[in-house]
């Protein structure tokens, strides 16, 4: 299967060989040297994104066209790193995709996270005053926790059949289509941070017991 190579991970334009014509031989040799590297690099690019794409096609690009989307590599390569780093903000997501196919823009990841959250894909929360985090857990309403001194984020399987709280005591009239529960808090390994810290923090010697020893 063959997919094309987009600008944003290739680059559009062509490298060309230097001129040498009256060059100093030896700037030339240099010249031709770094020509051969840059065209070498070039070329191992393209060869790892094209091995990439082949191992990220397994379901992922039909996924993609199931849904009206075009098949392209920062889609699925997006599509991937959001199965493998569930709830990560949209900045840590490009770190990973510029792991996996390399150059990729900020906005392009944005924009296709946007796209991919309109097509029901992947799942965007934006729990309060933090960054918008993504998943590829969709479809059952679940529900999440949100550890307040590290922010690692778990799932939280709903606890009323798999669509609950959609049936609000006053809907104001609206038409309800999705509920988002958040429950804040410490991790464990937070908490046991916190009391480790606590234990080893010298404790204040009271006024009184000061004065009695001076």
């Amino acid at each position: 299967m063959k997919f094309e190579d987009p600008p944003e991970i290739i680059g559009a334009g062509k490298l060309r060989k230097p001129s040498l014509t009256g060059a100093n031989p030896r700037a030339g040799a240099r010249t031709t040297e770094r020509y051969a590297t840059i065209d070498r690099r070039r070329f191992l690019t393209k060869s790892r994104i094209g091995a990439i794409l082949i191992h990220m096609s397994d379901g992922v690009d039909q996924l993609l066209r199931e849904n009206g989307l075009q098949v392209t590599a920062q889609r699925m390569a997006i599509l991937r790193a959001v199965s493998a780093h569930p709830h990560a903000t949209a900045d840590e997501l490009a770190d990973d995709v510029r792991a996996l196919i390399g150059t990729i823009s900020r906005q392009a990841v944005y924009d296709t996270l946007s796209t991919l959250s309109d097509k029901n894909l992947i799942r965007r929360i934006q729990p309060a005053g933090s960054a918008a985090r993504f998943e590829d857990r969709v479809g059952d309403n679940h529900h999440h926790m949100i550890c307040r001194s590290c922010g690692i984020t778990c799932d939280v399987d709903c606890a009323v059949g798999e669509v609950p709280c959609l049936t609000a005591k006053q809907d104001h009239g609206f038409e309800i289509d999705e509920a988002e529960v958040i429950y804040w808090g410490q991790c464990p390994t937070c908490r046991a941070t916190k009391v480790t810290q606590l234990q080893a923090a010298p404790k204040a010697v009271p006024s009184e017991v000061q004065t009695a020893t001076r």
